[in-house]
């Protein structure tokens, strides 16, 4: 195989109550890697779309570069791998916003990682593949999360239970749940939405986490949208974060007048999402927030989806 092209999913991490320990995967936008053979060893990026400048090309300084070299690295110490003589040329092109808590490093790290491994013989499977994704995004926000590279890589809803060891929960798809995603044009870096974070809560708040984690997980495994947007209710993240996104409070006021489950933050924000049971609440929710927004003459985009049961995907090999 010469060069594979690859599209990977905005995903929606923390999930309202569950922060940092669930993640699922959109249908779209995400970012798309094309990995070719070079004669050139070792790993280059030739070329980055979309980021308007923004982004390194440098392999040890880019998420995505970072992530394949500790792929290869690996390989190479298992006997699997070797690219002394050849290397791997990365080419990104970038349809999620950066800085729009979408997991736009995570897509591009997920789609680099199973690039690069399918040009080298597929020699892990897409679960092995997950603790080399995880390395883009210590170098993105300073800690290897997988709450957006697991369900990017995976698909569906991933539950992390522990990161020491590393044990990840694949939770099935809910059939009836529609998704409205709505990223404002505004940028929010996961480290600034981080440190408004308290670093001890109440046992209180503590106690009413714990069972809307619980509630979510049990309305995923129910097919029970009312039950899952209930459970989205947090007490402990959303209101330091929510602080940080002109319009918010607007805009979820106006995703559950138009009939949404639930609604909350999308990762560390600026964007927001929303559970309903049909395409057309989806879309009447979508419109609801929006105008939100706009009313505060911020600009914003709409995508509604089911939950992508998938996740990354091959698009094309030669």
């Amino acid at each position: 195989m010469r060069s594979v092209t690859v599209f990977a999913p905005a995903t929606v991490a923390n999930v309202g109550s569950a922060f940092d320990v669930l993640g699922f995967a959109v249908a779209a936008p995400g970012d798309t890697v094309t990995a070719r053979r070079s004669e050139k060893p070792g790993v280059t990026i030739s070329e980055i779309v979309g980021d308007n400048g923004v982004l390194s090309r440098d392999p040890h300084k880019n998420t995505a570069g970072v992530s394949v070299l500790a792929l290869i690295k690996h390989l190479e110490g298992q006997g699997l791998s070797s690219l002394a003589t050849t290397g791997i040329d990365i080419s990104l092109e970038k349809g999620l916003p950066i800085g729009s808590g979408l997991g736009s490093s995570s897509a591009s790290t997920v789609a680099a990682v199973v690039a690069a491994n399918e040009i080298l013989g597929a020699p892990l499977s897409r679960e092995e593949l997950l603790p080399f994704a995880m390395e883009g995004e210590r170098v993105a926000c300073g800690a290897a999360h997988a709450d957006n590279v697991a369900p990017a890589l995976l698909g569906g809803f991933v539950l992390i239970r522990s990161y020491d060891p590393l044990d990840v929960v694949h939770l099935p798809t809910p059939s009836n749940a529609w998704v409205t995603v709505l990223s404002p044009h505004l940028e929010l870096k996961t480290q600034d939405a981080r440190k408004v974070l308290k670093r001890s809560v109440s046992l209180e708040s503590a106690i009413s986490q714990w069972g809307n984690v619980a509630a979510l997980v049990a309305g995923i495994y129910q097919n029970d949208v009312r039950l899952m947007g209930r459970a989205l209710e947090d007490k402990i993240v959303e209101p330091e974060r929510a602080q940080l996104i002109p319009g918010y409070a607007a805009a979820k006021k106006a995703a559950l007048e138009a009939g949404a489950a639930g609604c909350s933050i999308s990762g560390s924000g600026p964007s927001l999402f929303a559970l309903t049971e049909s395409e057309a609440a989806a879309n009447t929710v979508g419109l609801a927030m929006r105008s939100a927004f706009a009313a505060l003459e911020i600009q914003s985009n709409v995508y509604v989806s089911q939950i992508n049961s998938t996740g990354t995907s091959v698009i094309h090999r030669e």
